[in-house]
């Protein structure tokens, strides 16, 4: 007869922290059965294959994962460069997926997620009965899974936030999404480039993903006449827009906040600030022009490039009892810790189980997911939540309280990055989350901040992406 003790814990998402808790489960003797969605290991990660992280490869493999890694041969790339995402996929990711076997299911989707017979009403033995997980394979065919916990370590990737500023798409939006696009572009793969090259591109969000999609427009107008971008900002400009510069600790993101005020220091872009997008309307001659809530309408662009965040994908676990807040959508005891009006990377406290847990036993958000809509996590932290769910899993509580994690004061970004110039990482001076004087100004092309007054991020954390 099969016990609730005999089933695997059964982790949504083969990225960075599924894999991640997939090895130290295994470290602890539970058998961990990772569902993976796509096609293969970090099928989000490689969504941005092209893009650098700030963070260094030290800062980026777990060490559960690495001794798992070692009997094979593994060695991990050199600890003070920076990869993109596809060389974090291709040579971290996918090994510790081949090595973790038929542990990894792929072509899995998870469409729901419950108690075995028990839905959320219901109180009878509910702790007693096993999870079950419903997916729908590559092949359309559906399927039940059960598991003794559930690790939903799925992300945000999925779920991109729209342009309106309301949280909800802007009237019009669905309607012009072939000119529209939620990821930063890849500029070399040369359809792309056809797509942006010679025209008039809206760049709307104020975070590293933002900069990013700047400076690479920007590299573009040089060879390409006609590319120009247009930035739209919710906000006003401050001396802490364009993030710390030469003063960051993270001399990678210090680059690309630069690189950013460069694009318009030098005319590649224009600044519309204060701006709202609620409708975006189409023009006879097929372009888009976006009305603020203001009434105000800017001139009509080709392409539109949303890079206002990401949220969590919750639709799957409507019939478990979740304790979320109610503002970030992240565990109500994490929530404060995390805040991004408070907190940036490196004041965020290590945490652990009983941050992420909830009144349905068992059950954990881990990775970027258990951050709900806050733009500030790391991987390292990820790393740390599940050596602590997996120790609490396996009834170590001493280790799974235990603190084993301390970040830099100015935290370890793994989000976006664009740091291709070895030089600009000879820096490290000065605090990445140090206020800026507000001086709030109203920029357009050419506009000049001084260097030494940039500071913080736009979005009010370390990490904005």
């Amino acid at each position: 007869m099969t016990t609730t003790a005999d089933l695997p814990v059964v982790v949504i998402g083969a990225g960075p922290a599924g894999l991640a808790a997939a090895a130290h489960l295994v470290e602890r003797g539970i058998e961990p059965l990772v569902l993976e969605a796509g096609p293969t290991a970090a099928t989000a990660v490689r969504g941005w294959s092209h893009v650098r992280l700030f963070s260094t490869w030290s800062e980026l493999t777990d060490p559960a994962a690495e001794k798992l890694l070692a009997p094979t041969g593994w060695v991990r790339p050199a600890a003070d460069t920076y990869p993109t995402g596809g060389d974090w996929a291709e040579q971290y990711l996918q090994p510790l997926a081949d090595v973790l076997g038929d542990r990894v299911r792929y072509g899995a989707t998870v469409t729901g997620v419950s108690r075995l017979g028990r839905d959320r009403i219901v109180d009878a033995d509910r702790e007693q009965q096993p999870f079950t997980i419903r997916i729908t394979r590559g092949d359309g065919v559906e399927e039940r899974i059960l598991g003794r916990a559930v690790i939903d370590a799925s992300g945000t990737w999925s779920t991109p936030a729209p342009i309106g500023a309301d949280g909800l798409p802007a009237l019009g939006e669905h309607a012009a999404s072939a000119r529209i696009s939620y990821r930063i572009p890849d500029l070399k793969d040369p359809a792309v480039r056809a797509r942006y090259a010679g025209r008039r591109t809206a760049v709307i969000g104020s975070g590293a993903s933002a900069f990013t999609a700047l400076a690479a427009l920007a590299a573009v107008s040089k060879d390409e006449p006609g590319t120009h971008s247009v930035w739209v900002l919710r906000r006003g400009i401050s001396g802490s827009t364009f993030g710390g510069g030469s003063a960051d600790q993270l001399p990678a993101r210090g680059a690309l906040g630069l690189a950013a005020k460069t694009a318009v220091d030098n005319g590649h872009a224009e600044a519309v600030t204060g701006f709202r997008t609620e409708v975006i309307e189409p023009t006879d001659d097929d372009r888009l022009v976006l009305v603020g809530e203001d009434g105000r309408r800017l001139d009509p662009v080709d392409e539109v490039i949303v890079l206002t965040g990401l949220r969590p994908d919750l639709s799957f676990l409507s019939e478990l009892r979740l304790a979320l807040d109610e503002r970030l959508q992240a565990p109500v005891e994490l929530a404060p810790l995390i805040d991004p009006n408070q907190h940036s990377c490196g004041t965020v406290y290590p945490h652990g189980h009983r941050e992420l847990s909830h009144p349905e036993p068992g059950f954990y958000l881990v990775g970027m997911k258990s951050y709900g809509r806050a733009p500030t996590f790391l991987a390292m932290t990820g790393y740390e939540q599940v050596r602590s769910v997996a120790a609490a899993l396996a009834g170590d509580t001493e280790a799974a309280d235990r603190v084993e994690l301390t970040l830099p004061e100015t935290g370890v970004c793994g989000g976006a990055g664009l740091f291709d110039d070895p030089a600009a990482g000879q820096t490290d001076e000065g605090g990445c989350c140090a206020p800026a004087a507000p001086a709030l100004v109203q920029i357009g092309t050419g506009i000049s901040l001084p260097v030494a007054a940039l500071a913080g991020t736009a979005s009010g954390g370390c990490c904005g992406s």
